[in-house]
C-alpha cells in the first residue's frame, strides 16, 4: 500500500475480535441477519424469535444493557458479560441487543468492524424499503463540493443504493445525515453534527478553502485533520442520507491525541477543544492565538475565538489590574443545590404544573455567576503597585469581544481530589433560544461598576447594534449537545435547529422533534451564532432545496 493512502483505514480491531475473525470469518455476522430488525425510526435491534423481552441468562434482568454472544447466543447483562467470557473460553465478542454494535467482553468496550457494519447497514437499507445491489468498483471525484461524493453509497467495494430508490425517501434539510457509532464514539458524533451545521465552518469547507485534493500534507502522505473534515463535509452535504462512518477522522484524531486513542467513552467537550486545537495546528498557524497583536486567521479562531477581560481590584486603594485572555468557549458552573432534574421538568410539563420555577437554574443565572465580582482568598493576595505590598483583592470577569459562534459549556461533571469522588449534576437548566449577551460585555459590566457613566475602555467602546461593522450581541441557538445517563456510562445526543425546526441526531438515527423535547434535555454544550450569521445562513445555497439533478447527477445509474 502506498504511503499516501496507508493511513486511510479503519481503526485496528482488538486482539479478541481479530482472533474471532480468524476462526469464524464473517459467517457469525451473517448468521444474525435474520435476527436484525429495522424499526420505524431506522434503528436496527436484535429481535429473538419467541422472546418478546430478552433477559440476562444469569440474573433474568431486562432493564440493563444486554449483549448476545456471537458464538453461543447467550444473553448477558452489563454486570455479567465479563463472567460469561470467563466461564466460556473464546466467547469474547458479543452484540449489543439494543444498538446492534459489536462489544468485546474481555476488553469491556465497544469495538468496530467495517464488515459487521456492512451487514447491519444492508439490513437497515432493506428495512427502509431500499434496493440493495452489487456492482463494480468505482471511484468518482466531484469538483463541485456540494455534490462531490459518489452518487451511490459504497460499502466495501459494492454499490448498495440506487439514487432512484432514494429520491422520495427524505425531506430533511440538506446536510442532515446520521453518523455511525464506531464503538463508544457518540461523543465524537455529537460534536461533529454541531460543527457541520455551524455556518462559518460549513461555508469554509464547502467553498473549497481547504481542499483535500490540493493539500500538500495529503500529497506527502501525512495526516491532516482538516482534510478528514473536508471529506465529512462533502459526505454530509452530498445528498446521501444513509449513515456515514467517520472512521478516518477518528483514526487521524487518535494519531494527534495519542492519550485519547481508545474505544472508551470520551468527553464531548474535551473532544471539541482537542479537535479545534488540531485544526489550528494542522493549518500551519502559530499555536499562540495572539502574537504581536495579530489575531490567528485559521477557521477555528475566526469562528470561535473571543476575548475575556479580567479585572483584579485592590480592596484597600481601589486600583485595578486588567488582563485579556482569548477563549474559544466559556465553561459555566451549574448550581445543583435547588435544581430540578429533567425528569422533574417533564413531570411538571405533562401534569399541567409550572415548567419554570424561581429556584430552577437558568443560563442567565450561570452567566451572571460567571461575570460577578468575587473576593479572592488570602492565598491569592494582589501585589498592589499603588500600595506597595500584597493586599486582599476581588476579581471580575467580563467579555471584551464576542465570537461569531459562541460555545457555552455547562459543567455537569464534578471531580473532588480531596474526597477522590466524581459525580454528574443532573439538574435541568433553562436556556433561551435567543440570547442577548450585552449584559455580560466589558462595557456593561464596568459601566455598572462606575455608575453607568459613558466612556470607552481601552479602545473597545460600546457595542453599537446600528453599525453594520460592529459585532452583534444578539445570538440564536443552532445546536445543543446533551448528555444522558450516568458519569461512567452516559450517551451524547445533538439537537440541531434548521429553518426553525428541531432535529434529534442520535448517532445514525435522525428524527424531527418538538421544541419542548429540546427544552427538557440535559444540555451539556450550547452552540449559539450571531443573529445576522444565522439570518445569512438561511439564504445560503446549501440550505435551499436543490434539484434532484444536482443532488444525484447520475440519474440513470
Amino acid at each position: 500500500m502506498s504511503a499516501r493512502i496507508s493511513f486511510l483505514k479503519n481503526p485496528d480491531p482488538c486482539n479478541h475480535l481479530s482472533d474471532y475473525k480468524l476462526r469464524y470469518g464473517t459467517d457469525g455476522y451473517k448468521s444474525f441477519n435474520n435476527l436484525f430488525r429495522c424499526f420505524n425510526d431506522g434503528r436496527i435491534k436484535i429481535k429473538l424469535q419467541g422472546i418478546d423481552i430478552p433477559r440476562c441468562s444469569y440474573c433474568s434482568v431486562y432493564q440493563k444493557r444486554l449483549y448476545i454472544c456471537l458464538i453461543c447466543r447467550s444473553i448477558s447483562c452489563s454486570s455479567h458479560i465479563l463472567l460469561h467470557t470467563q466461564l466460556n473460553k473464546g466467547h469474547d465478542i458479543a452484540i449489543d441487543v439494543e444498538r446492534s454494535e459489536l462489544y468485546c467482553c474481555a476488553c469491556i468496550d465497544q469495538v468496530y468492524d467495517s464488515e459487521f457494519d456492512e451487514v447491519v447497514v444492508s439490513k437497515q437499507l432493506i428495512g427502509l424499503g431500499m434496493s440493495v445491489k452489487s456492482g463494480a468498483d468505482v471511484v468518482a471525484v466531484r469538483s463541485n463540493k456540494k455534490r462531490r461524493l459518489d452518487s451511490q453509497l459504497i460499502i466495501g467495494s459494492k454499490f448498495l443504493v440506487s439514487p432512484r430508490d432514494r429520491r422520495e425517501k427524505w425531506t430533511f434539510p440538506l446536510g442532515l445525515r446520521g453518523l455511525n457509532n464506531l464503538g463508544s464514539t457518540c461523543f465524537m458524533n455529537a460534536v461533529l453534527q454541531a460543527l457541520v451545521h455551524a455556518p462559518p465552518l460549513r461555508n469554509f469547507w464547502l467553498s473549497g478553502q481547504h481542499n483535500r485534493d490540493l493539500c500538500p500534507r495529503r500529497t506527502m502522505g501525512l495526516l491532516c485533520l482538516p482534510c478528514d473534515l473536508d471529506v465529512i463535509f462533502s459526505a454530509m452535504f452530498s445528498g446521501d442520507r444513509t449513515p456515514y462512518s467517520p472512521a478516518h477522522l477518528l483514526y487521524s484524531w487518535w494519531q494527534h491525541s495519542t492519550n485519547l486513542a481508545t474505544y472508551e467513552q470520551q468527553d464531548s467537550h474535551e473532544f471539541f477543544i482537542s479537535l479545534l486545537d488540531r485544526i489550528h495546528e494542522n493549518e500551519g498557524k502559530s499555536k499562540c492565538l495572539y502574537q504581536d497583536h495579530e489575531e490567528c486567521q485559521c477557521i477555528t479562531h475566526k469562528a470561535f475565538s473571543g476575548l475575556l477581560r479580567s479585572d483584579v481590584t485592590c480592596t484597600t486603594c481601589g486600583s485595578t489590574s486588567t488582563t485579556y485572555d482569548p477563549f474559544i468557549d466559556i465553561s459555566l458552573t451549574l448550581d445543583s443545590v435547588n435544581g430540578f432534574s429533567p425528569a422533574d421538568c417533564r413531570k411538571n410539563r405533562y401534569s399541567g404544573g409550572p415548567s419554570v420555577n424561581a429556584t430552577m437554574p437558568t443560563l442567565s443565572g450561570c452567566l451572571d455567576f460567571f461575570t460577578r465580582s468575587e473576593k479572592l482568598g488570602p492565598d491569592q493576595k494582589l501585589n498592589c503597585q499603588s500600595c506597595g505590598e500584597k493586599r486582599e483583592s476581588s476579581k471580575q470577569m467580563s467579555i471584551r469581544r464576542l465570537p461569531l459562534l459562541l460555545c457555552l459549556h455547562v459543567k455537569r461533571f464534578e471531580h473532588s481530589l480531596t474526597r477522590k469522588t466524581s459525580r454528574k449534576i443532573d439538574s435541568y437548566l433553562q436556556y433561551p433560544f435567543r440570547l442577548n449577551m450585552s449584559p455580560y460585555l466589558s462595557s456593561s459590566i464596568i459601566g455598572k461598576r462606575f455608575g453607568n457613566r459613558i466612556f470607552a475602555f481601552d479602545g473597545e467602546g460600546e457595542y453599537d447594534s446600528s453599525s453594520s461593522s460592529s459585532p452583534s450581541a444578539e445570538f440564536e441557538i443552532f445546536a445543543v449537545v446533551t448528555h444522558s445517563g450516568m458519569l461512567e456510562s452516559g450517551h451524547y445526543v445533538t439537537y440541531l435547529r434548521l429553518k426553525g425546526l428541531w432535529y434529534r441526531c442520535d448517532d445514525a438515527w435522525i428524527n424531527e422533534v418538538e421544541e419542548e423535547v429540546v427544552r427538557g434535555c440535559e444540555c451539556y454544550m450550547l452552540f449559539y451564532a450571531q443573529e445576522r450569521v444565522i439570518q445569512k445562513a438561511h439564504k445560503e445555497l446549501s440550505y435551499q432545496v436543490i434539484s434532484m439533478a444536482d443532488a444525484f447527477p447520475f440519474a440513470d445509474c
